[in-house]
């Protein structure tokens, strides 16, 4: 190995004698703390002892509630006298003639004259003064007055009201604004925009009948709101297609660009349109366009 270290990193025998040092160095330094484990003698709690802990852990725990009977008792010990009484007219002198201390009859007492009131016998469990041995020996003597009722009953007077339907709310879509249209049940903020824009591009709605070429409403939703809608006799946006031009007649929603070119050239081959009637002359138009956009045109 020497040889090796020599050869590639040019160790002398001094260092590599110091290498070695090092390493049995390191060595005895991690095999300290796994000897001193294996020698050392753990001291283990006696089985006597835990045995007499435990016991007395027992003893503390049933006596807690007895000793606690009996603290603070004022004037020595007072011989219990066992009677019936209701625990909600009971004075501190009677508490203590039950064999409770000056200070536990004074809590109940304190406790049933700030609003405290005891509906059944079982309610004195949840006097932390009172432990559940003293609970036991009271309870055959507690003698609640109206005690079947248990709680009282109070009469809430709820006065009746008659509420009157209000008819449903009546929107015109050709005046509403965004805030109007979104209170049609079934309508929203999303369709009321849609609507909007769409007003805007045809020039007005001239029958109920035009929602439902707004995009996403469809015939279902439409059965739902016509009946709180209306349409007012605005004046509608009208164009006069013997003078409109392409931009004029772009923003239509019932006519595509092929169509406008078809009007506008047969305009300049055969003159003005004198009527409806005279629309039907363009081969591309058929009778139901010619009839939703004759609203909306003049001649």
């Amino acid at each position: 190995m020497r040889i090796w270290l020599n050869k590639h990193f040019g160790f002398s025998k001094g260092e590599f004698n110091g290498l070695l040092l090092l390493i049995f160095i390191i060595i005895i330094l991690k095999a300290i703390p796994i000897i001193y484990e294996k020698v050392q003698t753990v001291e283990k709690d006696s089985p006597d002892l835990l045995a007499k802990i435990h016991k007395l852990e027992i003893t503390d725990q049933q006596d807690f509630h007895y000793n606690r009977d009996r603290i603070e008792s004022s004037g020595g010990s007072r011989k219990a006298k066992l009677f019936n009484f209701d625990p909600n007219s009971l004075g501190v002198e009677g508490w203590q003639s039950l064999g409770l201390s000056v200070k536990q009859a004074q809590a109940i007492v304190n406790y049933t004259n700030k609003g405290g009131k005891f509906y059944k016998a079982e309610d004195l469990q949840k006097m932390y003064t009172i432990s559940p041995k003293m609970y036991r020996k009271l309870f055959p003597f507690v003698n609640i007055e109206n005690q079947a009722s248990h709680y009282p009953k109070k009469d809430f007077g709820f006065e009746k009201k008659e509420y009157v339907k209000k008819p449903p709310t009546i929107i015109d879509i050709n005046t509403a604004d965004s805030a109007q249209l979104d209170e049609i049940k079934g309508v929203g903020g999303t369709f009321a925009n849609r609507i909007l824009k769409y007003r805007e591009r045809l020039g007005g709605f001239h029958k109920k009948e035009q929602l439902m070429e707004v995009y996403g409403l469809d015939s279902v939703r439409y059965a739902e709101i016509k009946n709180q809608i209306s349409v007012s006799p605005v004046a509608l946006k009208i164009l006069n297609i013997n003078t409109a031009q392409f931009n004029d007649l772009k923003g239509n929603p019932y006519l595509s660009y092929k169509q406008i070119n078809a009007i506008i050239q047969y305009r300049k081959q055969h003159g003005n349109y004198s009527g409806p009637a005279d629309l039907k002359k363009v081969l591309i138009l058929n009778q139901e366009l010619i009839d939703k956009i004759t609203p909306y045109i003049s001649f």
